[in-house]
């Protein structure tokens, strides 16, 4: 045995003395361990160093908890708590908005589109609703006619 091996079989001892186990971290937190590992499950927390059935947990387990229940006594709700720790602000997690256009080619048709494509995909669209507006006022009000079934469904696979 060499000396770097002593070093790091003692540095290895010195931490695993400071590990815990999930009922000990409970403890020094005053948590539930269930809470605990919901806190894992949502990403509050990290995972234990060690897994398995003796499952280890360091003092920067505990620390995070400290953080997170001092959040929470802020008013703070966890997926903020999640955005604060993990480093992202509000602005950068937030959807950017979208505009859009709004056609109306009938009194009871409302046709939406991305303002923000091409002025190519733009002119096909904008051909696309005039046709559909076209169709619409010279096509008669087919409730009202009497019953042919032919004309009903030719109108209903234009649409």
């Amino acid at each position: 045995m060499t000396v770097l091996d002593s070093v790091s079989i003692w540095f290895y001892y010195r931490a695993m003395s400071d590990w815990m186990t999930l009922a000990e971290l409970a403890d020094a937190a005053q948590l539930p361990a269930r809470t605990i590992r919901f806190y894992i499950a949502r990403g509050l927390l990290d995972g234990p160093v060690k897994a398995g059935r003796g499952a280890a947990y360091t003092p920067e387990h505990l620390a995070r908890l400290e953080q997170i229940k001092k959040l929470q006594a802020d008013g703070r709700m966890l997926s903020d708590i999640a955005r604060t720790l993990s480093g992202d602000t509000a602005e950068s997690s937030a959807v950017a908005p979208t505009p859009w256009l709004q056609f109306a080619p009938a009194e009871d048709v409302v046709i939406l589109t991305r303002a923000d494509m091409s002025p190519w995909r733009m002119k096909q669209i904008r051909a696309a609703i005039d046709e559909l507006a076209h169709n619409i006022r010279n096509e008669p009000n087919i409730r009202n006619e009497p019953s042919d079934g032919k004309r009903r469904q030719r109108w209903a696979a234009q649409l």
